[in-house]
This record gives C-alpha cells, sequence and structure tokens, in this order.
C-alpha cells in the first residue's frame, strides 16, 4: 500500500483484501482494547466541509486505536487566511503522525500529499471519496459473500461527481459491472472509464436497473454545486430510485446510500425505509475500513 490514500488507484486488489479482512477482525473484535496501532500518536483531522458520519467515524476510529484525534477547522487554520499547502503540510509533518482532510479541491489533497512527511488520507473531495467507496465494498462483500464481476451496481444521478467517480475506481479496481444512469448533460468522465468494458453509461433509468444486485445513489445538490440547485433537481428527476427500478433488478436487490438522504428527491422513502435499505450498514463500515486503512498507514507496525 502507498503511503497516501487519496484515491482507490492508490491501492492493489492484494492491499484491498488486507483492508477487508481487518476491517472484518475490527468489527467482530470492537470489545477487544488491546488492539492499539496507534498508541502514543495524534492524527490530524482537517475539515473544510461540514460532516457527520466522517467526523465522527474518524475520531472515534483514532480513539479507539489508541490515538489522538484533532479536530482542524480549516477555516480557523492558518492555511484558510492565505498559507500556502505546502507551509502547512512541513509544519504538521512536524506535530502529528497523520492528515484525513475533507475538503473541496482535489488538487489541495495531492499537493498536502506531495509535500506532508507523513501519510494522508482523503475523507472527501468533490473528485474522489474514497473511504466511502472501501466502505461500500466492505459491505457488499457482507452480503454478497465476494465484489466480483459476478456482481452488478447501478448508480443513478451525477455521472460526473466525486461518488460516480470513485465507483468507477472501484469497478476497475475489483471487476464488478457498473451503470451509471445518468442524464446527457452529466454522464461520466470517458477519460476515468478508459477502456474498462465493466463500466457502462445508460441514459434510460428503467433500462439501468435491468439484473441489478445493488441500486446506488447520492443527493443531487453536493455542497459547493447549491447555486445549481434549480437545474439539477429538474434533470435529475426522472432518476430518483424508486420501487419501480427494484421490479427490473435481482430479486435480492439491496439498496446503498452514502448519506445524508434526501427522501422524495434522490431515493422514494418507500426505499430508503425498507428492508431493501441498507444503508446504515454502511454507514457503520465507514468506521471500520477506516480504522484498517490508518492501522496500515500510521499504525506501529
Amino acid at each position: 500500500m502507498k503511503k497516501d490514500l487519496l484515491t482507490l488507484q492508490d491501492i492493489t486488489r492484494d492491499d484491498l483484501e488486507k483492508i477487508f479482512e481487518l476491517s472484518a477482525k475490527l468489527k467482530k473484535e470492537r470489545g477487544d482494547q488491546s488492539f492499539k496501532p496507534l498508541t502514543g500518536k495524534s492524527v490530524g483531522l482537517i475539515f473544510a466541509k461540514s460532516s457527520t458520519r466522517t467526523r465522527i467515524s474518524f475520531e472515534v476510529g483514532v480513539s479507539e486505536l489508541g490515538g489522538y484525534p484533532l479536530y482542524l477547522d480549516q477555516s480557523k487554520m492558518q492555511v484558510g487566511r492565505g498559507e500556502t499547502i505546502a507551509d502547512t503540510a512541513h509544519v504538521l509533518s512536524r506535530y502529528v503522525h497523520g492528515i484525513v482532510i475533507r475538503t473541496f479541491a482535489h488538487a489541495d489533497v495531492e499537493e498536502l500529499a506531495k509535500e506532508a512527511s507523513i501519510p494522508v488520507i482523503n475523507a472527501l473531495t468533490d473528485e474522489f471519496h474514497p473511504c466511502q467507496l472501501l466502505a461500500d465494498m466492505l459491505t457488499i462483500k457482507e452480503y454478497s459473500g465476494k465484489v466480483d464481476n459476478s456482481i452488478r451496481l447501478a448508480f443513478y444521478g451525477d455521472g460526473r461527481s466525486n461518488m460516480a467517480n470513485s465507483l468507477i475506481l472501484a469497478a476497475k479496481l475489483t471487476g464488478m459491472e457498473l451503470v451509471i444512469a445518468a442524464p446527457e448533460e452529466e454522464r461520466p468522465d470517458s477519460t476515468l472509464i478508459g477502456d474498462a468494458q465493466n463500466i457502462i453509461w445508460e441514459k434510460d433509468p428503467l433500462k439501468a436497473a435491468e439484473g441489478v444486485d445493488y441500486f446506488y445513489t447520492d443527493v443531487w445538490v453536493s455542497m459547493g454545486f447549491e447555486e445549481e440547485r434549480a437545474r439539477r433537481m429538474e434533470i435529475f428527476r426522472p432518476y430518483q430510485v424508486t420501487g419501480k427500478l427494484f421490479d427490473l433488478a435481482k430479486p435480492e436487490a439491496k439498496f446503498l446510500h452514502c448519506l445524508p438522504a434526501h427522501r422524495g428527491e434522490e431515493v422514494a422513502a418507500e426505499v430508503m425505509d425498507s428492508p431493501r435499505s441498507i444503508v446504515f450498514d454502511e454507514a457503520e463500515n465507514r468506521l471500520h475500513v477506516q480504522k484498517a486503512v490508518m492501522s496500515m498507514l500510521m499504525g506501529n507496525n
């Protein structure tokens, strides 16, 4: 595994299996307080975006691994007043043993990792959300027993979002079939897909649902895109995940969402609150996979 986790391109299939194995162990043995690979270490948690699951799961995770989580509001740091990212990286490298960052521009995270001498974990940017995808894949593995080309997942909504981009990388890593159901103006990045034959864009939301094992969606208006709300609500309306789509999928199909969810927008309440929904198992798994990643990147091996 590389020094940092910025996107899923930073891990191999072997790394992924090790993350799965350690995540499952940590989940099963959560009450066992003997595994403390971050003992004596501090982890800086830089947040430029508001958060529930990311902040709590990382703070709890660092603490359970024996470390000290240090929450840093980016707007109250000197980087928010013009200090360069490079200078911030050099300073933090002298103080803490790892950095977790949730911010807007992915280029900022790349620069931070380049300049820092300590591990950096991307906890979300406008382009990628690797920690969420690790939790998603662990959840799929728990329900299906595997994450490979036997799994068909359909993502509905913004085909150029950080979630769609991360799902593309996950499909390339695992071989699972990915269908991105999105309107023409928000179709996925063909450059990111490259020559992958297991990833397709489908404009027709009904056709995209055929034979699906997992449906996935995200909010239509992410942080930083509020000024586009009216346009997005209009173009994504046909891509709401409803019970009708499940009629076209496999009988045991499940529903995933990275949360928070807006019932009546990207997902119907009948789906979100049904037994098909496994979103809270998915949310819990954020804690376990992030503990595994921090153990591997920052732990006292």
